[in-house]
């Protein structure tokens, strides 16, 4: 029995390529002669140039007369033509014989940019080699560049090359000052923990991609015997022109062109979840010429030929041809027929894209494309390595720190007036005074990541969170668009059809056990009046003057279960699963499975369906219209075998629906209605056909179908004609995505913290509007503005000005029309949808989103994180500056390449609103005290530099200096890491909180200029102090500053904190017990004597209070005069 052609709704007549694809002979009822001539005048001469096939077609309204007698002329033309290789795709040259010599010379122009291949059947090894190897690479580095990068990436940072430079410097005799351990061994240390974590990720993803190049196929091989046909090979050795065996739940290893399935129909599903994160399953379909042949050896005789375009990027397009060189059949008196190429055109549902699982059955496919050159690799981006703001604010505050230290340095040497050696000097107070940068500086803040980490992951209300780059915690902080992908993310990706109307009655979802009542009814009382003998046809019941309801409502759920594109499939264990490309699709067929109507069986010529009675109802598919998001419907033609009877059944959205139908009353209103619930509506309308109609519309389609120009749009006027008016409106569907747990809260709190949010989803905009709606991410009564379908410069400017006039609304934009505004206006464009609270973009290719998300980033230069939980996600987590990931159904791919994984949305407030608040306020904190701590003890080797005649000389040296930066101030300035304003429960309540610090103030210019005005001050006043309150000796000096300073210092720290914590109150008093320690084991700086005397403790507490009472007061002022926004909720 032949298949059923499938009609698009949508498509031109023509392909990309240009090309006409012919009709199979069993599909038309042309004599052979006919379509021997069409197909002899559609596929020109193949000319073989350098020993190369080189395959070209021409348009099928042109004659190879005509390109014969034009030769001259047409070699020229092609030559230009194939040497912009850019337009190659979408003009195939014209070609005869008497053109070789051009040929020749126009395929070496084209040879150096044009990508796109003729692959034989069994091709040469030299052929195979000329393409990328099969391989999987995501590491960073290899054994040569590891060094060099690391490096360069550690030293880039002024920082750290400051401190290389001082280190150094102690190699130099005239230059050192104290210890060489201690410039050398913070560096080193430093340096060994960065390279250490980046050298153990790197082996991690070098072994994943080892386990994915050595993923063992199998491949069909010519063999002598009668053996099997098959080699087993790893993915990395997969070349061009191989022929793979792919069995049930194996990975797609490279793009290949599908050639048979183990189903009949030539048809097989494949998972696409980490290609473009749908979770449906994907119908693709074998070339009917390979599917036709006995069993899978004899691909391995046969002598044909696959041209594939040049690798893009896009994976809903692939332009393609299959060509047959020696047909197999003989006509019906055994004389070979004539020996013409038969060409079959290729699209994307004949191509199985790499990193697709096949979902059931197997398959065997020929390999198009490998490597780099397969559409999930090219769909990828590098990673690169993330820095956060703040260490790159601390970075500029370095240069900033470090200009002090040369100009009080050439201040100093200036002021003794340049003598004797004084650029030596100049180089020895450098030395001095590199304390002002202190190296701890960065081991603090790292070991304060780490802690930030270890209490993420610790948080018994976000379980399962990974934190898995420990350097950005501090960034969570600072969001400011949230960029979410959509299923899986936001949505479960769980369907469920929770409302049925049919204009005077509607069912709810608690009402569905009356609808099977009813339904149970509806068929009892025909089962009965086929007893009587009595067919109660269709056409007999609408002659009753009115119908009631249960049979009005049998004729809703019989429509729902034969409109539609769903096909049962019967797992190992004898259950039934429901496939199709559309999840909305299943959830109604499971649907009117739970109501008592069941699909037991399905392929392409035949449907049937179990009653609730027990009873089987077989239909004939006669025509299936599939969806397109042009037509926005999906319509079947169905002949019920029992009486003959020709339906055409219709569902679609609203909007191209209400013309369609007969005239209503209320469709528009429910639809509203429904929308606004966040449910996902479709209407359901049917039309009785006499076979007189039919027939007269098969014929009136078959001739559209065989134009060569224009054949799209005239199979559309001729469906629109004689089916697609005055419908009998059945019923409208709302089915509802089910929704992540929390996702309205969570996504209002972020909007209240002050982020913007933007959904990017590979769905459909209808999809994506309801979600939109249903998550809350668009306001109650907002406007949202739709543009979809641009097409030209004025269309997207008119629509940029209409935003600009109307920012309060969201914008729903589709991939199409995104791009095109992205290449024409891309700066206005993002300029103006920064501004908008919301923004969906539907049809998103990965590498768009990740885009999407560079574009805001370098135009607003503000924070973007972005959430997913797909393998299609992970180059938009890669670009962003704080990637997400969800560990879902679509696998752990996106959760892998996040930097933070966590296991569910609503996981994300507390990530943000609390762990990023403290993380960022907590380093901004410490990160301006270790400043401090070194400014203050610089500025106090300067006064005393200053006072004793402008000498070089360290004020405190050797284990002073090392206690100082370690033993002595260590524990107290890092247990600020602990410290927080606010508590959890608040943070929460109040999210506006967070807005106020993605403002960045806590560690800004004017906080640092506000230490460095303190640091300035109490240096000064602690040296000044000590040398008024000058005792006889030197020695005595050094203790009162040195125990005055450290003292100080814990002041400050307490003075800082906001809330107590346990380890801050035992670090002040180690520390301090520590201290008394070591003052009896340090006799070379301190005089026991004079430390224990009462001289010695009421000058330190004088000097104390001289230093920290003033700022203790100051606090206090401020406090009461501008508190901050924390303190006025405690």
């Amino acid at each position: 029995m032949s298949d059923i052609p499938l009609h698009s709704l949508g498509r031109k007549g023509k392909t990309r390529a240009g090309y006409v694809p012919l009709n199979d002979a069993q599909d038309t009822d042309m004599p052979p002669g006919v379509l021997r001539a069409a197909a002899a005048r559609s596929v020109n001469l193949t000319v073989k140039g350098k020993g190369k096939q080189r395959e070209r077609y021409t348009d099928a309204d042109e004659f190879d007369e005509e390109a014969t007698l034009l030769g001259n002329r047409d070699s020229t033309l092609e030559e230009v033509e194939e040497g912009n290789a850019g337009e190659q795709s979408k003009r195939p040259s014209r070609r005869s014989s008497g053109q070789r010599s051009s040929g020749q010379r126009s395929s070496s122009i084209s040879k150096t940019q044009d990508k796109s291949r003729t692959i034989p059947f069994r091709p040469a090894d030299k052929l195979q080699s000329k393409f990328p190897p099969n391989l999987v690479r995501n590491q960073k580095y290899n054994i040569f560049t590891f060094f060099p990068i690391v490096i360069y990436e550690q030293f880039k940072f002024f920082f750290n090359l400051y401190f290389l430079l001082v280190a150094l410097s102690q190699f130099v005799p005239a230059l050192k000052i104290g210890f060489i351990v201690t410039y050398v061994a913070p560096l080193a240390f430093v340096l060994c923990v960065t390279m250490g974590k980046e050298a153990y990720d790197d082996y991690k993803r070098n072994l994943r991609d080892r386990e994915a190049n050595s993923q063992k196929y199998l491949i069909l091989v010519p063999s002598s015997d009668s053996g099997p046909h098959t080699r087993s090979v790893p993915s990395s050795s997969l070349k061009v022109g191989d022929l793979v065996v792919l069995e049930k739940n194996q990975r797609v290893p490279a793009d290949m062109v599908l050639l048979r399935t183990s189903d009949a129909s030539g048809t097989c599903f494949i998972r696409t979840d980490q290609l473009d994160g749908e979770t449906d399953w994907k119908l693709r379909v074998a070339v009917p010429a390979t599917q036709k042949l006995v069993n899978d050896r004899e691909l391995l005789d046969l002598d044909a030929e696959i041209y594939a375009d040049a690798p893009i990027k896009d994976i809903h397009t692939f332009i393609g041809t299959f060509t047959i060189h020696t047909p197999r059949t003989h006509s019906v008196d055994d004389v070979p027929m004539v020996q013409v190429p038969t060409v079959e055109p290729l699209s994307a549902e004949n191509v199985l894209w790499s990193n697709t699982v096949l979902a059931a059955g197997s398959a065997v496919g020929f390999i198009v494309y490998t490597g780099s050159e397969t559409r999930a690799v090219m769909n990828t981006s590098h990673p690169e390595t993330k820095v956060g703001l703040l260490d790159l604010e601390i970075n500029r505050l370095a240069k900033i720190l470090c200009a002090v230290t040369f100009a009080l340095s050439f201040g100093l040497v200036a002021l003794n007036g340049f003598r004797g050696q004084w650029y030596i000097y100049v180089f020895r107070f450098l030395i001095l005074f590199s304390s002002i940068i202190p190296i701890s500086l960065r081991v603090n803040l790292d070991m304060g990541k780490t802690v930030y980490a270890q209490q993420i992951m610790n948080d018994s209300e976000i379980p399962g969170t990974i934190v898995r780059t420990s350097t950005l915690p501090e960034e969570l902080g600072r969001i400011e668009y949230l960029l979410s992908d959509k299923t899986g993310t936001l949505t479960q990706n769980e369907m469920e059809m929770k409302k049925l109307h049919m204009g005077t009655m509607s069912y709810g979802f608690d009402s569905m056990d009356e609808v099977a009542h009813q339904l149970a009814s509806a068929f009892g009382a025909d089962q009965a009046h086929a007893r009587s003998h009595s067919i109660a046809t269709g056409a007999q019941l609408a002659m009753r003057g009115r119908r009631d309801m249960s049979s009005r409502l049998r004729d809703v759920v019989l429509s729902l279960a034969l409109c539609h594109n769903v096909t049962p499939v019967t797992n190992d264990d004898g259950t039934l699963t429901y496939q199709a490309s559309s999840p909305d699709e299943v959830a109604i067929v499971k649907w009117t499975e739970s109501v008592g109507l069941t699909l037991v069986f399905r392929d392409r010529t035949h449907m049937e369906l179990q009653t609730p009675t027990g009873a089987r109802l077989t239909y004939d598919i006669l025509d299936i219209f599939p969806f397109t998001s042009e037509s926005k419907r999906m319509g079947i033609v169905v002949r019920d075998a029992h009486s003959g009877e020709v339906l055409f059944l219709q569902k679609g959205a609203d909007v191209v629906m209400a013309r369609i139908v007969q005239r209503n009353d209320w469709l528009e209103e429910e639809t509203g209605n429904m929308a606004r619930e966040g449910l996902r509506t479709l209407v359901v309308a049917r039309k009785r056909l006499t076979s007189q109609q039919y027939a007269a519309f098969k014929t009136a389609h078959h001739a559209a179908s065989i134009r060569l120009d224009g054949r799209g749009e005239a199979m559309i006027s001729v469906v629109a004609e004689h089916l697609e008016h005055d419908l009998e409106l059945l019923g409208l569907t709302g089915v509802e995505d089910k929704l992540q747990d929390d996702v309205k809260g969570t996504l209002e709190l972020l909007r209240n913290g002050g982020i913007k949010i933007w959904m990017l989803t590979g769905d459909k905009i209808e999809t994506a509007r309801c979600i939109a709606i249903s998550t809350k991410l668009v306001a109650r009564n907002q406007y949202i503005h739709e543009v979809a379908k641009l097409k030209t410069s004025d269309q997207v400017r008119d629509e940029l000005e209409f935003l600009q006039s109307k920012l309060d609304c969201c914008l729903v934009i589709d991939g199409e029309s995104l791009q095109l505004c992205l290449n024409l206006y891309k700066n206005e464009f993002i300029e103006i949808t920064t501004k908008l609270s919301a923004v969906v973009a539907c049809r998103c290719s990965p590498t768009q989103k990740a885009d999407v998300a560079r574009l805001i980033r370098h135009h607003t230069r503000k924070r973007v994180c972005c959430i997913g939980d797909g393998g299609n996600d992970v180059s938009m987590i890669q670009a962003a500056d704080v990637g997400v990931g969800i560990v879902g159904k679509e696998g752990k791919q996106a959760s892998l390449a996040a930097d933070f994984s966590v296991t569910q949305f609503s996981y994300l407030t507390k990530l943000l609103m609390w762990h990023g608040r403290n993380s960022y306020r907590r380093s901004a904190k410490l990160a301006q005290f270790v400043i401090h701590r070194g400014l203050i003890i610089s500025i106090m080797q300067a006064v005393f530099s200053a006072i004793f005649y402008f000498a070089p000389i360290a004020l405190y040296q050797g284990w002073l200096m090392v206690g100082y930066a370690t033993i002595y101030t260590m524990a107290p300035v890092f247990s600020l890491v602990l410290d927080r304003d606010v508590n959890e429960d608040l943070a929460l309540i109040y999210p506006e909180l967070y807005k106020e610090l993605t403002k960045g103030r806590a560690l800004s210019f004017k906080t640092f200029f506000q230490w460095l005005m303190i640091s300035v001050y109490q240096g000064a006043a602690i040296m000044i102090m000590s040398l008024l309150l000058f005792e006889t000796e030197f020695l005595n000096i050094v203790s009162i500053s040195f125990t005055a300073l450290v003292i100080n210092e814990l002041i400050m720290v307490a003075l800082e904190i906001t809330t107590w914590h346990i380890y801050m109150v035992i670090s002040e008093v180690v520390t301090l017990f520590f201290y008394v320690i070591s003052i009896a084991f340090l006799p070379e700086y301190f005089d026991l004597d004079f430390v224990v005397s009462t001289r010695f403790a009421w000058k330190v507490a004088v000097i104390v209070a001289v230093s920290a009472l003033p700022l203790y007061v100051i606090k206090l002022i401020r406090s009461r005069v501008a508190p901050a926004a924390s303190s006025k909720l405690l």
